[in-house]
């Protein structure tokens, strides 16, 4: 007999690496596995990490990427990612910190934005993240039968209300004719 938590463990697992295979035929790039041995989310998501794609061939930034965030019970499967200039281990707190929110608080989905409790980076205005479609990757990345693969995208307290008041619609427009550069953590906000 199998218990329920070896089953939990075995589908979890099997989320996990389905969830890698996907990044690989999307991003076909190295990695490094990050897992935080201790705070929020290691007991609620076991076999959750952040994977750190390199710079690549394409793309000269570092991909920050959540694995295993689609296999929590009962909740949206969502996996999310963001980018950035520099390699930065604050980024697999950001990830790991949303996903347990995800886990244990409210549903993640697209649109929605989520409060980091901190600057992105030091110094930066974006204190919230926006939850959009992964533009740059397309419907390859986003669609996937194990998770959809949303991109997130650190916002400004401005624009985050721009969002609430308006929709997500509204903001993007913003994005699109300010031609903001959404990797750069000392950005104006585009509001």
């Amino acid at each position: 007999m199998v218990s329920k938590s070896s089953e939990k463990s075995t589908d979890c697992e099997s989320v996990r690496a389905q969830v890698i295979e996907h990044y690989a035929q999307c991003w076909a790039s190295p990695y490094i596995d990050h897992r935080l041995m201790r705070g929020r989310g290691v007991v609620d998501i076991p076999c959750f990490s952040v994977l750190a794609f390199t710079p690549r061939k394409g793309r000269s930034l570092w991909t920050y990427a959540t694995c295993g965030m689609s296999a929590t019970e009962s909740r949206t499967r969502v996996e999310l990612h963001l980018f950035s200039q520099n390699d930065c281990l604050a980024h697999v707190e950001t990830l790991t910190v949303i996903a347990h929110y995800h886990a244990t608080g409210a549903t993640i989905k697209l649109g929605d934005t989520v409060n980091f409790g901190r600057p992105w980076i030091e110094g930066s205005l974006c204190q919230y993240g926006l939850i959009s479609r992964p533009y740059l990757d397309g419907p390859r990345l986003e669609q996937s039968p194990v998770a959809q693969f949303l991109w997130l995208i650190p916002i400004t307290a401005e624009e985050r209300e721009l969002n609430i008041r308006c929709g997500l619609e509204s903001l993007e427009s913003k994005f699109e004719a300010a031609n903001f550069n959404y990797a750069d953590p000392l950005r104006k906000s585009v509001v």
